[in-house]
């Protein structure tokens, strides 16, 4: 209800002249929109994750709006250094895309070149280097994909999980299970594939033709080197996608990082992006130390002249925000009205997630029908 209201108001406010007066004003002119993306279908990654996905069709619509209001796309750098000298032009905007998924070399690069506009890649390099699908994210489309179905597989020779696809919360509780068992067994990059891959098969699922389409991989080696020399701004994420509480690891994760992509690129890599929007204010001094420039989060907002640099403020954009909500945001607007903060992700001292391990039932039975709890059989 609350949000219908809002956007009643939001779609008068911009019938009425509101939202064109507002990109033209003073307030608008000193502030810098940066547009956060993760993904690009490739094939249905929206309808499986709308928040973190959008399709091709909707990401060329968000860059028409872009040039219809007469927004300056400014390359991250230059508007990091512009907004802090007060020097910006009239309704800037950054584009950046956290991770560097395959689908920015395949849908968003192309896009954004048919448009003139530049835009930053945050990258983790781990996944780039050792390409595979992405673990938790496998893990968890392969559940979509057979929502409301069951399944059991043999984690080892005396233990089984029940796959739960049948609720949105079962599908998480059995994700949950899965990357557990995976983070307590110490599993490498090639065996957490080798179980998705079992998950796949258990679900009935051709997993080779997922990888064979690279859905839910990132950009390999030669990708990155070929949208960089083609104009993107390739910058840090963390090599393992992780943030550290102890300063050495967190240091040796972005000097990690911070290598490949220059080796990749040939270019500087001294903007910074935290992965999964963790952030602890000691991470900046640690960003500092290391020579890092910008940092940005996942706190929605448009950043000004006395923001920090190193908790930038970004919009997410996605799937379910309407092209009124858009444009509310690009005019200056939106930040002003109420939305929900992104909080802090927990991870624990190696910067890993931390994960609920509630569903990791010691039970010697199959749930029944109506539960819907992942549960492991011994």
């Amino acid at each position: 209800m609350l949000r219908g209201l809002k956007l009643t108001v939001l779609e008068a406010s911009r019938a009425c002249g509101l939202f064109r007066l507002a990109a033209r004003g003073s307030r608008r002119s000193s502030q810098l929109l940066i547009l956060c993306y993760h993904g690009i279908s490739m094939a249905d990654e929206h309808e499986w994750a709308p928040g973190l996905y959008m399709s091709p069709a909707l990401f060329a619509a968000r860059l028409a709006q872009l040039a219809r209001g007469g927004y300056n796309v400014l390359p991250l750098g230059d508007a990091v250094s512009r907004l802090r000298a007060g020097t910006l032009p009239p309704r800037s905007v950054v584009i950046t895309f956290d991770d560097g998924n395959v689908d920015f070399h395949r849908r968003a690069w192309p896009l954004l070149k048919e448009h003139g506009v530049p835009a930053t890649v945050y990258l983790t390099t781990y996944y780039c280097e050792d390409n595979r699908p992405v673990f938790p994210l496998i893990l968890s489309y392969l559940l979509w994909k057979r929502r409301g179905r069951r399944a059991e597989i043999a984690l080892s020779a005396s233990r089984r999980l029940v796959l739960e696809a049948r609720s949105d919360e079962g599908r998480r509780l059995t994700e949950a299970a899965l990357t557990a068992h995976a983070q307590d067994e110490g599993m490498t990059a090639r065996e957490r594939d080798d179980l998705a891959a079992r998950v796949a098969a258990a679900l009935g699922i051709d997993y080779a033709d997922i990888r064979a389409r690279r859905l839910l991989h990132l950009m390999n080696p030669l990708e990155v080197r070929a949208v960089a020399a083609e104009g993107a701004d390739v910058q840090l994420h963390t090599h393992r996608h992780r943030s550290p509480l102890d300063e050495a690891r967190y240091r040796g994760e972005l000097a990690a990082n911070r290598q490949r992509i220059e080796a990749l690129t040939a270019k500087p890599a001294n903007h910074f992006c935290y992965p999964s929007g963790t952030h602890r204010p000691q991470f900046e001094r640690w960003l500092a130390a290391e020579g890092v420039r910008s940092a940005t989060t996942c706190e929605p907002g448009i950043a000004t002249r006395a923001s920090n640099p190193f908790r930038l403020p970004r919009l997410l954009d996605h799937s379910t925000l309407t092209g009124v909500e858009f444009d509310a945001w690009l005019c200056g607007l939106g930040a002003m009205l109420p939305h929900r903060p992104i909080g802090n992700q927990d991870v624990d001292h190696d910067g890993r997630l931390v994960i609920d391990r509630a569903p990791l039932l010691e039970e010697v039975r199959l749930p029944a029908a109506h539960e819907t709890s992942a549960t492991v059989r011994r």
